[in-house]
C-alpha cells in the first residue's frame, strides 16, 4: 500500500507538482506559533495559489514575517516555501 493516499481518479501523488490555480489563503502566525493548525486565525487575503505567492513575494521582507500559505487539501507552505516556490521554473508569469 502507498504512503500517499491517492486522488478520487485514483492518480498517484505527485509531490513535486504545484497547481497554480488551487484556492488558497494567505495567514500570519503568531510570533513563535509553528503549528500548522490555522484555525481561529483571520484570513488575510484569498485566491489562487499563485497569487498569494506573488502577494507575498511584493511586501517588503520586513512584512513577510510569520506568514504562511494554506492551499486547498489544507496544506501549509512556509516563508522559505513561499520564496522557493516564486524562484522554480514552472512558476507562472504575471
Amino acid at each position: 500500500m502507498s504512503e500517499h493516499p491517492s486522488t478520487f481518479h485514483a492518480e498517484p501523488l505527485d509531490p513535486n507538482a504545484s497547481d497554480w490555480n488551487d484556492h488558497a489563503s494567505l495567514h500570519r502566525r503568531a510570533e513563535g506559533q509553528s503549528s500548522d493548525m490555522l484555525r481561529g486565525l483571520n484570513v488575510i487575503r484569498e485566491g489562487t495559489f499563485a497569487e498569494m505567492i506573488r502577494f507575498v513575494k511584493m511586501l517588503p521582507e520586513s512584512d513577510r514575517t510569520g506568514l504562511v500559505i494554506q492551499k486547498s487539501g489544507d496544506r501549509v507552505f512556509t516563508l522559505g516555501e513561499i520564496e522557493a516556490l516564486a524562484r522554480r521554473d514552472d512558476f507562472p508569469a504575471a
